[in-house]
């Protein structure tokens, strides 16, 4: 064969191979984003139980198609504080069978409908005006693409099979240190174990790979390369983020010796070529079989033991008793989850619902300090209050970045109700603060109101507290609750009612010689005061997609 030849087959190879990944990337993107909040609903509803926990790994990777994103997801799961190590354990057993479900597809022969999927996912992008629509042409475009990249690598690499230097090194293989050692190395660069396989199956397609004993030891080592992902993700994160990529490598690092143990002293590979003969079905689903056996086999023999995983991860990496969040800092929001955005636009919600327990708190805080001359509590509102600008301002930031992903129109409706009720809420904060300059006033000049002015004062905070109370609880639900919705709503206009009142009740008062006009002047802005809060706390409770919104329109009045 001319170098020429070689040359133009290379270039065609590695063609293959770019669009084999973009294939791969885009299919991915468009399942988690087809998903939806369905995938976010179902990531909320891990619990402690390990193997509802390796359901749900197995479920979302076989709809993202890959076990390095759920790694490294889970990863920022935890350092946003969404997710405890015991839970993740039983996700990334899950995430192992999950990406299996790639490489299964791959091993279908299926070349003469890879035309046809990548024309009908064209044309869907191309024309469709919603979005929703659009991700469904993604996958199909994707999964057209994936297969087209495959037969070009399997088609221009023939040459190799053909070459004595190729044939020897690849015999080299079957030693398993050196196929573990390749595998390893070669998956940590591209940090897809699905990928990995898929390029092997393309060379035992090309004959480079030509028995399943060169291919068994570079996919056990493909598993182990793959926690890559989540070891780079955790640089930087919190202690059970750094766990959680500990334990993720533990798993594959166990399973592989396991299997390497099983394959050299059992016959592994007989056994594989018992059910899929290579003369019958090819070696590329031998390769498949294997890696699915692979992760398989390891979460049956390794998740009963996921409490003494869980140990040794803690032994290895034990927890900082000394370690303590700052105050200013997010909790929810991290960069990683961007990668994952229905999870992304969770963390917001997360996020703001903080931010209004804050607001709640500095306001209670607030009121407390104005009744009582509590200077140690407006310390405290003035602490707070920077806390509250710090998020506001963080969270509007994460929102600009999720509003520039690719996301499901309904989440963006999502972040822009998020965005409207933090602007809310940062001025919830803003009236705490003015608050404590009246309790600050009095305390230095030593004003004192009437029993009556006290008394109402006392009966309007109920109703706010009680308006805060009740916004942020619809808020937080994100959901319109028709009776609540109803209590919010004549509670504000009972606040409203009760202020004109109280605002004639002062007014005379005044003119009677009862209250002084120093008096008068505090006493007449914590009115109006009062009422902002409320009609602030209004608007957090409505602050939620208008789609539900619409429902109360439905109810019975």
């Amino acid at each position: 064969m001319g170098i020429n030849k070689i040359v133009f087959d290379v270039i065609l190879a590695l063609g293959g191979l770019g669009l084999f990944l973009i294939g791969m990337k885009n299919m991915g993107e468009g399942l988690e984003l087809a998903a939806g909040n369905k995938l976010r609903v179902l990531l909320q509803k891990i619990t402690s139980n390990k193997f509802i926990a390796m359901l749900v790994g197995t479920l979302v990777t076989a709809v993202i198609q890959s076990s390095s994103a759920t790694d490294a997801m889970v990863v920022g799961f935890a350092n946003a504080g969404l997710m405890e190590l015991g839970q993740a354990i039983g996700i990334l057993f899950g995430a192992k069978i999950g990406t299996t479900v790639t490489s299964l597809l791959m091993s279908i022969d299926i070349k003469a409908f890879v035309p046809i999927c990548i024309f009908i996912g064209a044309v869907v992008i191309t024309f469709s005006r919603k979005n929703n629509h659009k991700y469904y042409g993604q996958i199909a475009a994707g999964f057209g693409m994936l297969f087209l990249g495959l037969s070009l690598m399997s088609d221009n690499l023939k040459w190799m099979g053909e070459s004595a230097a190729f044939r020897s090194i690849a015999d080299d293989l079957s030693f398993p240190l050196l196929g573990l050692l390749v595998g390893i190395i070669f998956t940590g660069i591209i940090q897809s174990s699905s990928a990995s396989v898929g390029i092997l199956m393309a060379l035992a397609m090309a004959g480079v790979i030509q028995n399943l004993s060169e291919a068994v030891f570079v996919i056990f080592g493909f598993n182990v390369g793959a926690c890559s992902a989540a070891l780079l993700s955790s640089l930087g994160a919190n202690r059970t983020a750094k766990q959680i990529a500990l334990a993720n490598f533990l798993i594959s690092a166990i399973g592989a010796i396991i299997m390497t143990l099983v394959t050299i002293f059992l016959p592994f590979t007989s056994f594989i070529n018992m059910i899929l003969p290579s003369e019958t079905f090819g070696l590329a689903p031998q390769i498949s079989a294997t890696h699915i056996t692979f992760n398989i086999a390891i979460t049956v023999i390794l998740l009963p033991f996921a409490g003494l995983i869980e140990k040794l991860t803690t032994l290895i990496l034990p927890d900082l008793d000394t370690e303590e969040k700052e105050k200013m800092e997010t909790v929810y929001l991290d960069t990683r989850i961007l990668t994952t955005p229905p999870m992304a636009v969770l963390s917001v919600e997360n996020e703001c619902k903080r931010l209004g327990e804050l607001a709640r708190k500095n306001y209670n805080y607030a009121m407390t300090a104005f009744f009582e001359g509590d200077t140690s509590l407006i310390d405290k509102v003035y602490k707070n209050e920077k806390v509250i600008d710090y998020l506001t301002s963080e969270i509007t930031r994460y929102i600009v970045k999720i509003n520039g992903l690719d996301i499901l129109d309904s989440d963006r409706k999502t972040m822009g109700v998020m965005y409207s009720a933090i602007q809310d809420m940062e001025r919830i904060g803003d009236h705490a603060e003015n608050i404590c300059e009246h309790a600050k006033d009095m305390i230095a000049r030593k004003v004192k109101f009437t029993d009556m002015a006290i008394e109402e004062l006392h009966k309007l905070n109920d109703l706010t507290a009680k308006l805060l109370d009740d916004g942020l609880t619809m808020f937080n639900a994100q959901n319109v609750d028709f009776d609540l919705a109803k209590q919010i709503i004549e509670t504000e206009s009972s606040l409203d009612s009760h202020v004109k009142r109280y605002k004639y009740n002062h007014i005379g008062r005044m003119n009677s010689g009862e209250c002084s006009a120093e008096n008068g002047t505090i006493f007449l802005d914590m009115l109006t005061i009062l009422e902002r809060v409320g009609d602030h706390a209004n608007n957090i409770a409505f602050s939620i997609p208008r789609n539900k919104l619409n429902n109360i329109v439905s109810k019975p009045t």
